[in-house]
């Protein structure tokens, strides 16, 4: 009996090892393609700015397609690895914050929730726009989804709506599940109740 305990908790040991070390893989990738997909597009915009004097945020990542023509574009890259790797923080870290006292756990809570809500009213906001641009163009007979861009907050830096509408959503999930992960209860807080 001793031996099968021993040989049971062990393996549960070995499985936990492999899955952090699939859980760290997969962060570190997306790290580096968050890094990647930065790095591009700070260079290119900064090329963009000293040769037009302007810049649309967000409009490179929207305009490159990668690995080929056609198949997808570096935001809908961007947008994919921000939220893998969060879910992996979060199952890496995530019984660290649990752990935390709970007056500092009420303050980021707080602190994550009105994230949430302005990233939600963000990709909602965005998404309305965008969804008026396009039919305002297709009632004027034009056809341009992806090059959309809006001057707000400043005029002299407009956002790609793509772009804001993609990175609103992702920024929606990742503090609505961060909101979530330190909402759980411990897991000896659900075995007293």
């Amino acid at each position: 009996m001793i031996a099968y305990r021993t040989m049971r908790h062990s393996s549960l040991e070995i499985d936990e090892r492999r899955t952090r070390k699939v859980l760290l893989g997969i962060f570190y990738f997306c790290a580096v393609a968050m890094s990647s997909i930065t790095a591009y597009a700070l260079y290119v915009s900064v090329g963009e700015y000293l040769k037009t004097g302007k810049v649309v945020i967000g409009e490179v990542l929207v305009n490159t397609e990668f690995p080929v023509h056609g198949i997808s574009k570096l935001v809908t890259y961007l947008m994919i690895v921000s939220v893998v790797g969060w879910y992996c923080v979060t199952r890496l870290g995530g019984e660290k914050v649990r752990n935390i006292p709970e007056s500092l756990k009420l303050v980021l809570q707080l602190v994550v929730l009105a994230i949430a809500v302005i990233s939600l009213y963000e990709f909602i906001y965005n998404f309305v726009i965008w969804g008026s641009l396009i039919t305002d163009d297709a009632m004027k007979g034009i056809l341009r989804l992806d090059s959309i861009n809006m001057p707000y907050p400043n005029p002299k830096t407009p956002w790609n709506l793509v772009f804001a509408t993609k990175m609103s959503l992702a920024a929606l999930i990742i503090s609505a599940h961060g909101f979530y992960v330190m909402s759980k209860p411990r897991k000896q807080d659900a075995v007293d109740r």
